[in-house]
């Protein structure tokens, strides 16, 4: 308790004002002698906490409960979220090769300013040293520390009726010299150094403590400030006029705190669809390099229309070729071929093609998920996979899996009858005598 108690009183707090006065409730309960069960450790979606997953290459990162720099032994069962457990699972998530997104999954009120504002900061600069996009949705609650956390994400979705918000700093300190004087106890501190029992609850809080108090919680709301007005893009003065307040659905995106409203499956949805938009950009940032490296010479001439079944569109030839004298006119023996290629046309045509391509690359994904193989369209699009080549490489997993299953199968409890010779079958005996008639 002793513990607990130094976590909540006398230090800023980033949590919502209906989460600290339930801790508050149930702590002063507590010390006041009540027994209260203690529930057995949970990692579980049902409670608090929660581990890494990995979802068709996005990895879904939970920060859940209420947000302390460490947490120790009560951690699990407390309902406790530490700043070092997210940042690991952060650090694992960007670092493998395997995941191509990073989802925050929050449901949280907040809790201790100590080290949240240096995991926001870790967060972003994961992100963008991976370039791998960092997303996060409140599912239902990203509230103080919480939504310092959530403004790290490049886009922040929320649930139809979650809260976001609530960008402030509080600190409790409890009075008990009424209690103690009911009681007969009377407490007398011998210290050295002016402050060194700064604002004990064994006494009234004096004013000038109050002061020095509520300037450390200016300081650490304006740093809060900046951190939500640098993610967010907003000017510092409109998270300051938001006095703190919650905001709920509709009204949170009126404010600028967050972007869409939507699902998690819904939210995942999109981040899989943006993620093939980058992998076709890349192709096609790719597939222009590849073209400019290719530009035939000068004398020349390059085809106008790009061939669908082209792996790279051809570069049109240098405008100074086709140009004429400002006092000659073009000659019918130039074609249509000599003419300068409209650069727009060709992205079209190749924008066209890496969607067709796209789309039979998710069919076949479709398909093959049924066949229990796993594809992931996005990233075959990105490595050049043409649809025909991903449809043999599924057809031969699922007859690879097949034949393995077909190996391992129990052999069957009753012996087969013999074989039967050729030369006793009935059409064998037919054509014999055929033969011998003739």
């Amino acid at each position: 308790m002793p513990y607990l108690a130094s976590r909540l009183y006398g230090t800023p707090l980033l949590i919502a004002r209906p989460k600290l006065e339930v801790i508050l409730g149930v702590v002063a309960r507590k010390f006041a002698g009540d027994t209260l069960a203690t529930p057995p450790p949970s990692r579980t979606d049902s409670g608090l906490g929660g581990d890494l997953q990995v979802q068709d290459g996005i990895a879904i990162l939970p920060i859940l409960g209420t947000l302390v720099r460490r947490s120790s032994y009560i951690g699990a069962a407390s309902g406790l979220t530490s700043y070092h457990e997210i940042e690991a699972m952060a650090e694992q998530a960007f670092a493998d090769p395997q995941v191509r997104a990073v989802l925050l999954e929050i449901d949280s009120s907040g809790g201790e300013a100590g080290g949240v504002f240096d995991l926001a900061q870790r967060l972003r600069q994961l992100a963008q040293t991976s370039g791998k996009p960092l997303w996060a949705i409140a599912d239902e609650v990203a509230l103080s520390a919480a939504y310092a956390i959530a403004c790290a994400a490049d886009r922040l979705w929320l649930t139809r009726t979650a809260e976001v918000g609530s960008i402030g700093v509080v600190a409790v300190h409890i009075d008990e010299s009424v209690a103690d004087a009911k009681a007969g106890l009377n407490y007398t501190f011998l210290h050295a150094g002016a402050h060194k029992v700064d604002g004990h609850p064994h006494a009234p809080l004096p004013a000038t403590v109050a002061a020095d108090i509520q300037a450390d919680i200016e300081q650490l709301y304006t740093q809060f400030i900046a951190l939500v007005a640098g993610f967010r893009r907003l000017p510092p003065k409109a998270i300051r006029d938001t006095e703190a307040r919650v905001y709920r659905g509709e009204a949170a995106l009126q404010a600028g705190l967050a972007d869409q409203i939507g699902t998690r499956a819904e939210a995942i949805t999109a981040l899989q669809r943006q993620l093939a938009m980058s992998a076709g950009r890349s192709l096609r940032t790719k597939a222009a390099a590849l073209s400019a490296a290719r530009t035939p010479p000068r004398s020349q001439p390059s085809p106008k229309e790009i061939s669908m079944n082209d792996h790279n569109p051809v570069t049109p030839v240098d405008d100074a070729q086709e140009h004429t004298t400002p006092n000659s006119s073009p000659t019918p023996a130039q074609s249509p071929q000599t003419q300068p290629l409209d650069e727009a046309a060709i992205t079209a045509q190749v924008e066209h093609r890496l969607r067709r391509q796209l789309a039979e690359l998710t069919e076949i994904a479709a398909q093959a998920k049924r066949l229990g193989v796993t594809v992931d369209p996005a990233q075959a699009l990105a490595r050049g996979v043409t649809p025909d080549a991903l449809r043999q490489s599924v057809l031969k997993q699922a007859a690879e899996r097949d034949v393995a299953q077909d190996i391992v199968a129990e052999a069957p409890q009753q012996p087969q009858t013999k074989p039967q010779s050729v030369a006793d079958s009935p059409l064998v005996k037919a054509a014999q005598a055929y033969g011998a008639r003739q």
